[in-house]
Parts: C-alpha cells; sequence; structure tokens
C-alpha cells in the first residue's frame, strides 16, 4: 500500500495520516514558521486583518532580519522595526537581532531550529535549504506564513517526486554548486514544477553538509516545491554539533516509491560550471565559455556563504590580487562563520587581495544594497538567481557560480576556471 516518496512520508505523518498520494490536499502540521525583514510584515499585517492578536507558539516562529540589514534606508528601518515590536510583543523566542542575526537560510542550521522529519515553511522561496538536513521546507507566500504563525498548520498539494541517483565522487574544485546549475541546465527552471527533488544513491555521501545545503536551496530554481536528502552519518554529525538537545524523526522512502522519472548522475564527470545570464538553466562549462571580462565578484548568499565557501574561496585567493577594475566582495553567512573566518585568517587574506568584507546580510542578492550593479556591468556571483534587473540595472548581467569559480575571476578579472589560477 505505501509506495510513499520520502517527503510523502514526512507531509502524512504531519496531517495524521497514514497514506498521502501526489495531488491530494492536506492541512499539515507546522515544526517551524519563518519570516524575513521583507515578508514578515506583510504578514503581520495579514494577522491584524483577520484578527489573530497572537501566535500559535512562540517557540516555532523564526525572525530573522537580513535581506536589507543592518537597515538600508528609512522604509527598512520601518520594517525591521513592525518585526521586532511583533517578536516582543508575542516574545517570539527565535528572533535574531543585529548581531545575532545572519542569512535565514544559513543561520538557522546553525542555530539548530531544523532537523529531520520537520515541515517547515518560510516566507522566503528558498526555505527549501532545510532538505539538506531531511527536512520537508518549502518556500510559501506571506499570507500562508500569518495563517502559519497564527494556527500552527498549513495547506499543502502532496507533490510528485523526481529522484536524482547519484554515484561517484566530484572532481578537484567541483563543489555542490556545480551540480546543482548543472542538474538545472539538464532539467530546466520549470523542469520539477511543484515536485519534490529527492536525491540518494551512493554518491550522496560523497557531498559535504555544505553542499548539500547548497543543493537543496537551489531546488526551487529548478520549480522543485522542495529538495531533500537521506539523512546518513554525516547529517546526524551535523545534528550532533548544532541540535543536540533536539529530538527528530528520520523518515525513508519505500523502495517501491512512485516518481515521476528517475535520473542517474555520475559525480565524477561533472566539471566547473557557469550559469549565464538570464536565467539558473543557462548552465554552461568552460569548454564552452568565451573571454567575459568582469566588474565585481560576490562571494556570499544563503547558497555559498558558508565556512566552506569561504575557505575554497581564500585558497585561491592567497597570496595573490584582484585584477584592476574588479570589485570583490565577501559576505559571511551569519556572523558565527563571520569570526571562524577572522579565527582563520581568511578575512586577511580577502582583504589583502583586494577585496571588501560585509556584515552578514543577503545585500547585493537581490539587489538590496553592498553591491548593485550600474548599467552594463557583469558580476560572477555565488547567489541563486541571475534574473534580468536582480542585482541592479536591468541590463547589468549576472554570471552564477561556485566560490572556487569566483575567486579565480577575480584574480583573471575574467570569468575563469580554478586551474588557471592555481595550477
Amino acid at each position: 500500500m505505501s509506495k510513499m516518496t520520502m517527503s510523502q512520508k514526512i507531509l502524512a505523518k504531519h496531517a495524521g495520516l497514514d497514506y498521502v498520494e501526489a495531488g491530494q490536499l492536506i492541512e499539515a502540521n507546522l515544526d517551524l514558521v519563518l519570516g524575513n525583514d521583507i515578508t514578515s510584515p506583510v504578514a503581520i499585517s495579514q494577522m491584524e486583518r483577520f484578527n489573530k492578536k497572537g501566535v500559535f507558539d512562540k517557540d516555532k516562529i523564526a525572525l530573522v532580519p537580513d535581506h536589507f540589514v543592518p537597515n538600508k534606508d528609512i522604509k527598512s528601518a520601518e520594517n525591521c522595526k513592525c518585526v521586532r515590536e511583533f517578536a516582543r510583543r508575542n516574545k517570539i523566542t527565535n528572533y535574531f537581532e543585529v548581531g545575532q542575526m545572519g542569512i535565514e537560510h544559513a543561520l538557522l542550521p546553525e542555530s539548530g531550529l531544523t532537523v529531520p522529519g520537520d515541515v517547515i515553511i518560510g516566507a522566503d522561496s528558498h526555505t527549501c535549504t532545510y532538505g539538506a538536513l531531511g527536512a520537508f521546507s518549502t518556500g510559501v507566500g506571506s499570507t500562508d506564513m500569518a495563517a502559519g504563525m497564527s494556527t500552527g498548520k498549513a495547506w499543502f498539494k502532496v507533490p510528485s517526486a523526481i529522484k536524482f541517483v547519484l554515484k561517484g565522487k566530484m572532481p578537484k574544485y567541483v563543489s555542490g554548486k556545480d551540480l546543482i546549475l548543472h542538474i538545472i541546465g539538464m532539467i530546466g527552471v520549470d523542469g520539477a514544477l511543484y515536485q519534490s527533488i529527492e536525491f540518494t544513491g551512493e554518491g550522496v555521501h560523497e557531498l559535504s553538509m555544505d553542499d548539500r545545503f547548497t543543493i537543496a536551496n537551489m531546488a526551487i530554481e529548478a520549480g522543485g516545491k522542495n529538495g531533500i536528502f537521506p539523512v546518513d552519518d554525516k547529517t546526524i554529525e551535523y545534528l550532533k554539533e548544532h541540535a543536540p538537545s533536539k529530538e527528530y524523526e528520520v523518515f525513508e522512502a519505500d523502495e517501491d516509491a512512485e516518481y515521476v522519472r528517475t535520473i542517474e548522475i555520475d559525480l565524477s564527470t561533472l566539471k566547473s560550471t557557469v550559469a549565464f545570464p538570464h536565467l539558473p538553466e543557462n548552465a554552461k562549462t568552460f569548454d564552452e565559455i568565451p573571454e567575459i571580462k568582469i566588474d565585481q565578484v560576490v562571494i556570499g548568499s544563503c547558497t555559498n556563504g558558508r565556512i566552506s565557501d569561504l575557505r575554497a574561496a581564500a585558497k585561491i585567493l592567497e597570496g595573490k590580487h584582484i585584477a584592476e577594475g574588479v570589485r570583490l566582495i565577501v559576505i559571511p553567512a551569519t556572523q558565527k562563520i563571520y569570526l571562524q573566518a577572522l579565527k582563520e585568517g581568511l578575512i586577511e587574506t580577502f582583504i589583502t587581495a583586494g577585496g571588501i568584507v560585509s556584515t552578514p546580510t543577503c545585500g547585493p542578492c537581490l539587489g538590496g544594497y553592498m553591491g548593485v550593479l550600474a548599467s552594463g556591468e557583469k558580476c560572477v556571483s555565488t547567489t541563486n538567481r541571475n534574473f534580468v534587473g536582480r542585482m541592479g540595472a536591468i541590463d547589468s548581467e549576472i554570471y552564477l557560480a561556485s566560490p572556487e569559480v569566483a575567486a579565480a575571476s577575480a584574480v583573471t578579472g575574467k570569468i575563469s576556471q580554478p586551474s588557471e589560477v592555481v595550477e
């Protein structure tokens, strides 16, 4: 009877059902509701509209001001004030003020708020990041966030799934970012529309937790409802460090689970990959890339601002200087990551190489601040979206890449692979 995918099993449990199938409408209990400084004020005003004064559980809501924080302007200051006052009124346990904050999708796992088997919604499309830990997590609109904060429940249409079977091991200088860009290039930005992207195979174990966070983060860029990884010993080690006292439940897909399609990927065949403007599906490897001079490099975001990303970039920048006419902006994803980078000398490497280091923020990823592009400028970025005007002027260009490619490109002044700089 069962025939359920990993995501379907989690949703069934949270809906109080023995079985769910693709397309079924369910109401599920929520373990965490997330909002940021852009989406939370809209949700808060919605709650006021339907006369909901309180929240369902002050411990199961996370409010993370991270998009325009520290405040960029008066409007962003007012938004943050709204969130701050709501958090105080409702005694929200997990409100992260400036100084404690970080980019939400790096901060919540680091803080131990996301664990396997959870159902998590967030009013931010990259909430699917937590699938790296074996949770069902997905982005929603601010109205759904308001309903979630009020009732602790959300409606879902149970998604069907695509199964990716990973085998082999990635070559040097190839990372989770290259894998997910390769996948989006293969299936397209609508290739997994409202489907779970479920990863299996012995190749999963070759991926670090940071690789998995990066891959799950960008499931939405293939149209996915969520991305999800099985729980293995690497997941459990991560949880021991970050969520030692939190209980969780591990779910596994049934052997006869139904998938819309199954795709095998040999990780050893992957190459450094760059997504050209203006869609993440425009993936190219270096045998297809002409010489493209660049103006700016951004290393950071909820996709690639973790400590392993900063280490990878610093390794390439060590003892070198960025090309004349290039701006390098490095943004650690959380305060903890910033401190670790400081202790390891990575910050010094970035500054000595001619870069700047910012406080944790989404900043330039959505054209917010800390690196907005002018007309005609080209940027190599470790972020997750390269839509028209995403980082500034509508005729600017964003090339999505790994931290290794971004760092190498900063050194040469053109889109470059790491081997051009290091070897």
